[in-house]
């Protein structure tokens, strides 16, 4: 590691112990809870060792074992149960994990971690590239709007079982366009502005060679934020990752305030009164896409093959797949018939039903059991569009477990007319 980049480390926990001391006094003085303080306290002292560590170029660098060990358990796998749990946990257990403590915990934890993790060249090689550069800023943000957004919607939860009133509508003071809220944009505009100058001096632009089809480069990756749809097209054709999910994500972001029935939790943040929408919603945009573009972004590298977070680029790394089709394992593995000769039609036709079932059949099935609730209170055009978003929502998570567990490529595969599901 160079000395300049250990000095620069050295200064993130520095500013990481300044946070930490500052929470100390703040809980000593404010909150007159000593116990948090001195645990705050500790914690500084242990930023305050790294970044003497680092300042020194004696970094307390990640042990080879831990980072292999790491790398042999991480896989597609076991990143997204992974992302889902942690998730589905977060949202559980919100109204401890939106402590304010336990909150700036888990964030002094995720950038200890972070911070460890760099010492390691290879982890550092794929998190230093101009291009990923904004990716840890985004895993940031979103996790602190997210904890922010539970944060009020627990406060806000509490006070209305109490019988009083939502923070918002304590703080329902009008202003005026011109000048509070023009004011505000035109300051936040030249904060922006200054920021990008300095991001754009200190940061080369990851420029290369004009493009040719001679030498493509390896992975070949699209923006950050089309990482999403890159890593669908894994699971699904072009047409259906590129045209038909992008639609019905667009349709049903247009479409939701129409659907929606519930009339509670307008203008003031809450979960209890929404709960239905807010974990769609929060599942569909924090574990279906910003979990996709980390995964694309940190760990698909040549060849588009899986790597862990400390392991090697190797461009040569072959991973044995043979990925199969519905058609295939219905009628040559279960019935033992060769698909060669048969009519396409007939071949496909375990798969055709199972999208009739998913499709067709599910929807009713849901408003009669689970979703009779909804159904009732939505009548039948609003709920079968709600479910038919949802399915289509649900679809990429399903065909990602086919694909891990049984190398399952297409549900249906009609290559006559380049039909693929």
């Amino acid at each position: 590691m160079s000395q300049t980049f250990a000095t620069g480390l050295a200064v993130f926990f520095l500013l990481g112990m300044l946070l930490n001391v500052g929470f100390a006094y703040y809980y000593y003085k404010a909150e007159k809870n000593s116990t948090a303080g001195r645990a705050w306290g500790i914690v500084a002292f242990l930023y305050l060792v790294q970044a003497i560590a680092f300042r020194a170029n004696r970094q307390l660098g990640i042990p080879y074992r831990l980072s292999e060990g790491i790398d042999a358990l991480m896989g597609p796998v076991t990143y997204t149960v992974l992302s889902i749990v942690a998730f589905c946990a977060f949202v559980y257990f919100r109204r401890t994990l939106t402590q304010p403590h336990v909150a700036w915990g888990i964030l002094n934890l995720s950038l200890l971690g972070s911070f460890w993790a760099v010492t390691d060249p290879e982890f550092r090689k794929i998190i230093t590239k101009p291009d990923n550069v904004p990716i840890p800023l985004l895993i940031f943000s979103v996790g602190f709007f997210t904890w922010l957004a539970l944060r009020r919607g627990v406060l806000n939860d509490e006070r209305m079982a109490r019988g009083e009133a939502p923070l918002e509508k304590l703080e329902d003071d009008k202003v005026l366009v011109w000048p509070d809220l023009v004011y505000t944009e035109l300051i936040a505009m030249i904060v922006c502005t200054a920021i990008l100058i300095v991001w754009g001096i200190v940061l080369k632009a990851p420029l290369e060679q004009p493009a040719t089809s001679a030498k493509a480069p390896n992975p070949s990756k699209a923006p950050w934020y089309f990482l999403g749809l890159q890593e669908m097209l894994v699971y699904y054709d072009p047409w259906m990752a590129g045209v038909v999910l992008p639609t019905f994500i667009i349709i049903g972001l247009i479409a939701m305030p129409y659907i929606d029935f519930n009339r509670h939790g307008n203008g003031y943040f809450t979960f209890d009164q929404r709960k239905f929408a807010m974990f769609t919603f929060m599942f569909g945009f924090v574990v279906l896409w910003v979990t996709l573009i980390v995964l694309g972004t940190f760990l698909r590298g040549p060849n588009w093959n899986f790597f862990g977070p400390y392991s090697a680029w190797n461009p040569h790394k072959v991973d044995n797949l043979n990925n199969v089709n519905v058609s295939r394992i219905f009628w040559l593995d279960w019935l033992g018939r060769p698909l060669e000769g048969m009519n396409p039609i007939v071949r496909e036709l375990p798969g055709l039903f199972l999208t009739f079932v998913y499709l067709v059949l599910l929807p009713p099935f849901l408003a009669k059991t689970v979703m009779r609730g909804f159904f009732i209170r939505m009548g039948f055009v609003r709920f079968f569009l709600l479910v038919t978003l949802m399915q289509f929502m649900a679809a990429l998570p399903i065909k990602m477990v086919l694909r891990w567990m049984f190398n399952l490529k297409y549900i249906v595969y009609f290559p006559e007319i380049f039909f693929n599901i």
